[in-house]
Order: C-alpha cells, then structure tokens, then sequence
C-alpha cells in the first residue's frame, strides 16, 4: 500500500479531534508534575531544578485556561463543561452499562480536567511565595508576609496529595476506557484523532491555531519572567520571621 493510500484510509477511517497545542501541553504537564515530584524527593540541593518545573507547570496550565477560551472546538471549555444535571446523567448511565460516546471530553472528564488545572495552579502559585524554613524561598516570597509564606507552604504541601488522588483518577478512568471501551484516550493524545465512529464530520477540526498558541504561551511567559524579576529581594528572610 503507498503512502497516498495509506493517508486516505487514515482520514477516512479516524478524524481529528486534539490540535497540537493541546497535545503538546498534556505531555509537557506529565513531564513537569513528574520533574517537580522528583527534584522535590531529592532533596534541598535540587530546589533551583523543582523551581524551574514550577515555572514550566503555572505556564502550561494559564496557557490551557487561556486556551478553553480562544482555541479550537474541543479545547474550549464551553463546548465540554457540562451542567451538574447532564454530568449526574451522564455518570447514572455509565452505572447502567450505556455508554455515550463524546468526541472531545466526556461530562466526568470535564470534571477532571477542571479539577487538575485548579489544583495544579494553586499548587504552583503557591509554590512561588513558599519556603522550606531552611534555606530556599519561592521568587515571589517578598510579596508575602513570614506568616503568610507559612501558611500557603502548609497549603502547597497538603495540595500535593489531592492532585495525587486526582492524576490516580485519571489514570484509572483512561484505563477502564481502554480495556472496557476499547478506546485508546492515549493515542489519541498522541495523534490527536479518534476513530470515525466517534466523531461527526462537522466534529472534526482542521487547524490547531498554533501561531495563536506561540503567542500566549510567550505573553504569559514574559509576565512570569517580569514578575520575578521585578519582585522584592528579602535578605535574612527566616531569621525574620522569628
């Protein structure tokens, strides 16, 4: 079979559903969660490289919160965030056995997706007005009071297990759909296209807007750098707080 061939039977039989922006974003977040996880567990020294995950985390997740707004069909937030009453439903009739297939999101995975970018941006968010009590404090610290530092640390800290719980979910709904549903979620994050079935002609879409992404992902970016940089430097920051 040639390659044209072999193109056509592709478009015919799966349609596209994730632009690249989306995708790229899903995977550069496992990455960053992963990285901060670990460069956490390692210890003080890695401080500097659990920072720069952070960074990577707050501006992935303002891109995808801008991004429900301004990107494609099944980005948007309006087109997957369902009622209480249609998610309830929705939840009812998996229970029963009836499965309704989405192109995008599904009611419960909205939910999900809702609950992981509110977790994780207050866990980064957090993270930058932090301290350890010992040496490293967060860029932002100098805005916050000791005190106040304190406080969002405990939050930062207890935040870790509920986005745990949240990602274990996740884990566990993309593999029920895969070995129950015989739907790959993973691949089609990986290709960004779900089987015909699934998705209606006028479902599918046909650009991923990426200059428009380039743009917000660098716009945020360069809010984050000034903010940084342009934050108060606190010397002797613990024994102030004493």
């Amino acid at each position: 079979m040639s390659s044209e061939e072999t193109k056509y039977l592709l478009d015919n039989t799966t349609r596209k559903v994730w632009d690249w922006p989306v995708r790229v974003f899903h995977w550069l977040l496992v990455l960053s969660v992963l990285g901060a996880y670990i460069t956490h567990r390692l210890g003080i020294e890695y401080f500097k490289y659990h920072l720069w995950c952070g960074y990577t985390t707050i501006v992935l997740v303002l891109f995808r919160i801008v991004w429900g707004i301004v990107g494609t069909r099944h980005a948007r937030f309006h087109h997957f965030v369902r009622s209480p009453a249609v998610t309830v439903r929705y939840g009812l009739e998996l229970l029963r056995g009836v499965h309704v297939p989405y192109a995008g999101h599904n009611p419960l995975g909205a939910l999900m997706v809702i609950a992981l970018l509110a977790s994780l941006l207050v866990q980064a968010a957090t993270g930058l007005v932090a301290n350890d009590e010992i040496f490293n404090t967060g860029p932002l610290y100098g805005y916050v009071s000791a005190e106040y530092s304190l406080e969002l640390t405990s939050l930062h800290r207890q935040l870790f297990y509920w986005i745990v719980a949240f990602i274990a979910l996740h884990v566990i709904a993309v593999l029920i759909h895969l070995v129950f549903k015989k739907e790959n979620l993973i691949r089609a994050l990986l290709t960004g296209r779900k089987p015909a079935t699934q998705v209606a002609a006028h479902e599918e879409i046909n650009s991923s807007r990426i200059a428009l992404a380039l743009v917000i992902v660098i716009g945020i970016t360069g809010v984050l750098v000034w903010l940084v940089r342009t934050a108060p430097v606190v010397s002797n920051a613990f024994d102030a707080s004493y």
